[in-house]
């Protein structure tokens, strides 16, 4: 059964200390999310990416355009380091 109550669809911006207080409920130190890369929207705070997929697409969105995610707001910092060192822009 998917637990919609709890999943939220983010068009606005949230705080690292909402990431963090929904990291620490769901898996301690991630969240997981889809990301609709056509509507920019985001599914988080379901227990499986499935679930959060499930929820986009109920709303319309086009399975192309979903990529599931794990957010760590503990570490972004270092994750954004590392990535901008490793990926030429």
């Amino acid at each position: 059964m998917i637990k919609y109550s709890q999943m939220k669809i983010i068009d606005t911006k949230i705080s690292i200390n909402k990431l963090k207080k929904m990291a620490n409920k769901m898996f301690g130190n991630l969240v997981k999310a889809v990301v609709d890369i056509e509507k920019e929207v985001v599914a988080i705070d379901g227990e499986l990416h499935s679930d959060e997929e499930a929820l986009l697409l109920e709303k319309g969105s086009k399975q192309e355009n979903l990529w599931g995610i794990n957010i760590y707001p503990e570490i972004r910092k270092k994750i954004i380091k590392i990535l901008n060192k490793l990926i030429i822009k």
